[in-house]
């Protein structure tokens, strides 16, 4: 219905898409690209419950805060965890966005991107953070759609497509047509998880207490999912724990193959079962298509090809895949009118808390 507030509002406003991840965070604006790619982190005040930073600022402090400030993430295994924090860091970056496009207006339309597996009462949570962050309207999207749709793949045409977008809490698989998503999984495991596990190995393996910034650095360096051509080597710095000191070791990239495989094993299965799920009609245009990937798990080396390798289909990893969840939030913002049959709803008869 039209609406001359709104069609007002429309023109001092630039709408948003949002990849709300468990790691990090994108804002897209429409017409003008990504303006924000931050983490997902706020430092507060133990005491005081206060803010006192948000996204990079806040991640630099990550491990290194005194006692009375905490830096965390309000979002876990890609849903809301703090709702209040949550709404803080959304209203923070859209405040930014505007502050920087539009000073005199700050009410646009927000697309945000959700894991597929959420429950009603998260899918409210995140709608209503973002209403209360400033946004004039909200709307959801499952992120494995939004990632199929930035990843260029034809998402409304009859033929299948498949997407697995390995995040930091979640890892999504969908296979999808005609618009919909015919098959899918959504698993809890993806890069935070695969952290733990070098933390797990470091100190099981090693007696090396290492932190999570650590963990990660290393799995960029030198983890992989398949065997590498020329296998790589890493120094792993951390606390000794038997002699309380700091301590410097050598780790190759088959060691550290060897302690993702939890994650990796589980993001296998994940795939295979959903391809088991599959109508028998549409996998014959996945072997002719192939499988996309997205998502920042998605550049751990190695990766495509074990998945290929179990699969026994072409896998490949799409144009800069860390960005297509908030790339096909933009796209959905273009042509909202013709694609707002993707979007998910959300139901009102639920409590939020």
């Amino acid at each position: 219905m039209f609406s001359p507030l709104n069609a007002l509002l429309g023109l001092f406003s630039r709408d948003i898409g949002i990849d709300l991840g468990t790691a990090t965070t994108l804002l897209l604006v429409r017409g003008k690209g990504i303006v924000i790619n931050e983490p997902s982190v706020v430092a507060i005040d133990k005491k005081s419950k206060r803010v006192l930073a948000i996204g990079s600022e806040a991640k630099r402090m990550v491990g290194r805060t005194p006692g009375n400030i905490v830096a965390i993430r309000p979002l876990k295994d890609g849903v809301i965890s703090d709702f209040d924090i949550t709404e803080q860091m959304l209203h923070y970056f859209i405040a930014k966005v505007h502050e920087r496009y539009t000073p005199l207006i700050s009410r646009p339309r927000v697309v945000i991107g959700i894991p597929s597996g959420v429950t009603e009462v998260e899918k409210r949570a995140v709608h209503d953070a973002a209403l209360n962050a400033g946004a004039r309207e909200a709307y959801l999207i499952e992120e494995p759609m939004a990632a199929a749709i930035g990843a260029g793949l034809p998402v409304t045409e009859p033929a299948a497509s498949m997407i697995v977008d390995i995040g930091g809490g979640t890892t999504e698989v969908a296979v999808i047509s005609l618009g919909g998503v015919v098959v899918s999984r959504s698993i809890r495991i993806a890069g935070d998880e695969m952290d733990q596990e070098i933390i797990q190995y470091a100190r099981q393996r090693h007696n090396l207490l290492i932190g999570e910034r650590t963990a990660e650095e290393v799995k960029i360096a030198a983890g992989s999912a398949f065997p590498l051509p020329e296998e790589r080597k890493v120094a792993l710095r951390g606390r000794d724990l038997v002699t309380g000191l700091p301590r410097s070791i050598e780790v190759s990239s088959v060691e550290l193959r060897e302690a993702l495989s939890g994650s990796l094993n589980a993001i296998v299965t994940a795939v295979r079962t959903t391809l088991e799920e599959t109508p028998p009609e549409l996998v014959t245009d996945l072997m002719n298509q192939g499988i996309a990937m997205a998502g920042g798990g998605s550049l751990l080396a190695g990766v495509a090809e074990r998945l290929s390798y179990e699969t026994k289909m072409h896998v490949y990893v799409a144009e800069d895949p860390i960005t297509c969840v908030v790339r096909g939030t933009g796209k959905v913002l273009e042509e909202l009118d013709t694609l707002r049959k993707l979007l998910v709803s959300t139901d009102r008869s639920q409590p939020l808390r």
